[in-house]
C-alpha cells in the first residue's frame, strides 16, 4: 500500500511515499481510517483526501486553515481559540508527511504550524458542513470577514498644543 501525496497542477513535485514510511513508525488505533491519496488542488484551493474505509473527501484550504490544529488557532486550552480572519483566498503552499500519523501544510499566509493526523483529517471531512456554519455563525458574532482587509487605516495625530519641552531640572547650586 502506498499513501500518494501529490500537487495537480504540476506532476513534478508528485511524491509516492511507501505506505512503511506512514504506518511503521507509530501506533495508529486499527479503527482509525488510513489515508490511501492525498491530492492537492491548487486552483480551486481544495485539498482531497481519500481514506481505506472508502470515504473521499474534497477539503477547502480556508476549512484547513481556519481550523488548524495548531496553538495559534486552538489556544491552550478550552475557550482560548483564536477565530481565523481573511482566510478566503489562503491556499496550501506544501505538504510535508510526518511520521506515521500525519501530515504538517504549509499555507500561503506563512501558517505553517499544527499536524493534520489522519483521525483530524477524516473528522474535518466527516464534519465539513457543520464545522463550516459554526464558523460562519463565529464570523457573524464577531463582526469579522473571510476576506482578507485590503485597506489599511492611517491615523493622523494631530496636535493641538505645541510639544511640552523638557528642561533640566534646577539644580542646587
Amino acid at each position: 500500500m502506498q499513501v500518494i501525496i501529490r500537487h495537480c497542477e504540476a506532476p513534478l513535485l508528485r511524491r509516492l511515499v511507501p505506505a512503511s514510511e506512514f504506518l511503521s513508525l507509530a501506533p495508529i488505533h486499527k479503527a482509525s481510517p488510513l489515508p490511501t491519496d492525498i491530492v492537492l488542488h491548487q486552483q480551486s484551493r481544495m485539498l482531497e483526501v481519500a481514506f481505506d474505509d472508502g470515504a473521499r473527501f474534497q477539503l477547502p484550504c480556508e476549512l484547513l486553515r481556519v481550523y488548524s490544529p495548531s496553538a495559534e488557532v486552538r489556544g491552550h486550552g478550552p475557550g482560548q481559540e483564536v477565530l481565523q480572519t481573511g482566510k478566503r483566498d489562503v491556499n496550501i503552499t506544501a505538504i510535508e508527511p510526518v511520521g506515521a500519523y500525519a501530515v504538517k501544510l504549509r499555507f500561503s499566509d506563512s501558517h505553517d504550524t499544527g499536524l493534520y493526523t489522519w483521525d483530524y483529517l477524516h473528522h474535518l471531512g466527516v464534519d465539513a458542513d457543520a464545522l463550516w456554519q459554526q464558523y460562519l455563525q463565529r464570523l457573524k458574532a464577531a463582526g469579522a470577514s473571510r476576506e482578507a482587509s485590503a485597506r489599511v487605516e492611517v491615523h493622523k495625530l494631530r496636535r493641538m498644543d505645541p510639544p511640552v519641552r523638557f528642561k533640566r531640572p534646577p539644580s542646587d547650586e
